[in-house]
């Protein structure tokens, strides 16, 4: 079976990027298709020897930061790519579609087509993005008006998927509701065992972990602020992402008690986690969440937003701390049952278990098996 991979794009490494990753553990010999392909970026050097196929468009989207703006042309990007030699494409989707490419629909090739959505693209339905495009008028009045335009390629292209496999119960609604399709909830596959041996014999020390992109809507500057008021140390490790300056504004704000480490490898931050006292995941409608069960695999309790994914991965008072807001008052509250609280380290590792690259690797096997 000749089998392929298509993912939105090759900038950043984050958790879409982890699941490609495994997804080419899973299939080594297939090539991946995708928009564009920065080599010497974060993801770039993390998929440097496999074969990659950028879109036609890549060498005008790329160039600075393009892609972001010129996502009017994502149908003509995703058109360019012609898979038809292919039985199965597995597309690793998000916010830049990875959608509409050409396949075989002949009888003598008939491509099968399978979704991983790590969610429908936030920016077409309302979601909180990296970025607060809505900001300003001129690029409010923009985006609108290439945002309606990109739904109904966004839908069209979704209704000609054979299967849909969704990264959470969260993301699943979301399927349903703006695309009318039923998914499989897979969990993406965090490296539990690793975690696990690397978080062996580290003593816990006094500061509090996020682990994050450095970009709007994951409840960074409500973190930030909050710490520097209630003077708690915080360490945040990720790298930058889009069109933003909120670096420079957070290094501002969280000066004195607020350190950023940069993108570690993995590590590093398999340590950092099994120091930390504990972890903290603010974004309001966070997809699934990835860090929080890396945090309780290294046996550290999280203190995160109560909605979106994180209600998925984090037990109320076992593995963590859900809270209802955001504020310097709630996360200082939350803190102190923290410091007060006697976790278990085995209890949080078990939690973790279920979110394993595993079970990810078995579940994932067993649905192409039957389905493709």
């Amino acid at each position: 079976m000749k089998v392929a991979l298509v993912h939105d794009y090759i900038k950043e490494f984050g958790g879409a990027e982890r699941v490609l990753k495994v997804l080419t553990e899973i299939y080594p010999k297939a090539p991946i298709y995708t928009a564009f392909y920065i080599r010497n970026s974060d993801a770039g050097r993390e998929f440097k020897n496999f074969t990659i196929y950028e879109s036609k468009l890549a060498l005008i989207i790329k160039h600075g930061r393009l892609y972001s703006p010129l996502r009017f042309l994502l149908p003509w990007i995703w058109k360019s790519h012609d898979l038809t030699k292919y039985d199965l494409v597995i597309s690793s989707c998000s916010n830049y579609i990875a959608r509409g490419f050409k396949v075989g629909e002949s009888a003598s090739r008939r491509t099968k087509v399978i979704a991983y959505c790590h969610t429908p693209p936030r920016f077409l339905y309302g979601f909180k993005t990296g970025m607060d495009w809505q900001k300003y008028w001129p690029v409010r009045i923009y985006g609108n008006i290439i945002a309606h335009f990109l739904r109904i390629f966004d839908y069209k292209s979704a209704q000609k998927i054979d299967h849909w496999i969704a990264n959470s119960e969260n993301v699943s609604a979301r399927i349903q509701k703006f695309y009318h399709k039923k998914s499989t909830v897979i969990y993406p596959p965090v490296n539990v065992s690793e975690i696990i041996t690397a978080s062996e014999g580290i003593e816990k020390q006094n500061f509090f972990l996020i682990a994050s992109r450095i970009t709007g809507a994951k409840g960074l500057e409500e973190a930030v602020r909050a710490f520097k008021k209630i003077k708690v140390p915080l360490k945040i490790v990720g790298g930058t992402a889009g069109f933003t300056n909120i670096k420079s504004n957070l290094e501002k704000q969280g000066e004195g008690y607020v350190e950023f480490l940069g993108r570690v490898d993995d590590d590093a931050l398999w340590k950092l986690y099994a120091m930390a006292k504990g972890f903290v995941a603010l974004a309001r409608d966070e997809d699934f969440g990835m860090t929080v069960v890396e945090s309780q695999a290294a046996g550290t309790p999280v203190i995160a937003f109560n909605g979106g994914g994180f209600k998925e991965s984090v037990v109320n008072g076992k593995t963590g701390i859900l809270i209802d807001d955001t504020d310097a008052k709630t996360i200082q509250k939350a803190i102190n049952k923290l410091n007060r609280t006697k976790w278990s380290k085995r209890a949080l590792q078990n939690n973790a278990k279920r979110f394993s690259k595993e079970k990810f690797v078995s579940k994932i096997s067993l649905f192409v098996n039957t389905h493709a």
